[in-house]
């Protein structure tokens, strides 16, 4: 699966955790940044995540801010996007079996880098369950 991965400052040191836990996972991830401390805007990595995603270069995407807020605001503005934001592993699971969630949203000032891990983990590995009522009610998600 190629997985692509992206901060703001707010969850740069949380999302280089995850970037090295995921190559060590054998994972194919492409960090697209931010790279320093410096401050900058959550937007402008959502929407490339997102693009990436829906240009088929990469087939799930992971954000980190603050509180994975900001990051799912702006990432499900566009339409084939389902971003979610997660503390718990129970919620991974489920968007991911029921709602086909193709970008993890988690905030480093939230969740530890141990729970994060899991939450990822949790998420990479649970399949869409495919159920006629959840394809259902994803198909209602994006106006037409």
């Amino acid at each position: 699966m190629q997985l692509v991965i992206a901060s703001d400052h707010g969850g740069l040191r949380l999302k280089n955790e995850l970037v090295e836990l995921l190559k060590k996972a054998g994972h194919a991830v492409e960090d697209i940044g931010t790279h320093t401390d410096a401050s900058c805007d959550y937007p402008d990595f959502a929407h490339a995540v997102a693009k990436g995603i829906l240009d088929k270069k990469y087939e799930r995407g992971i954000l980190v801010c603050g509180t994975g807020v900001g990051m799912s605001i702006a990432a499900n503005r566009h339409a084939g996007i389902r971003a979610v934001v997660c503390s718990d592993t129970y919620t991974a699971k489920l968007s991911r079996d029921h709602n086909d969630a193709n970008v993890l949203c988690i905030g480093e000032r939230v969740v530890g880098s141990g729970l994060a891990w899991e939450i990822v983990k949790t998420w990479l590995t649970t399949p869409f369950s495919g159920d006629k009522r959840h394809v259902r009610r994803i198909s209602k998600i994006d106006p037409t």
